[in-house]
């Protein structure tokens, strides 16, 4: 029974963790980056709700992500 079991492998190879996780914060660094000079230029009257929730959605995740493949990168098995 044991011969049976197939361990559990990463679907991303991990030569690939230094170069995702790089992108991926640089991609959300960018994107809050954005989310930041937006809010400050706009005015109170002409913001967007729909805009606001969509890049720091999308900042979010990429950080999200980003901080996850940091981790895998390192060492820290999550």
């Amino acid at each position: 029974m044991a011969s049976a079991v197939i361990p559990i492998g990463s679907p991303v190879s991990e030569s690939f963790y230094p170069i995702l996780a790089v992108f991926l914060l640089t991609v959300g660094l960018v994107s809050t980056a954005s989310f930041f000079i937006y809010e400050v230029t706009t005015s109170k009257f002409n913001r967007s709700l729909g805009r606001e929730i969509a890049t720091g959605g999308l900042a979010s995740l990429f950080l999200g992500f980003g901080s996850l493949f940091l981790l895998l990168w390192t060492g820290v098995y999550v």
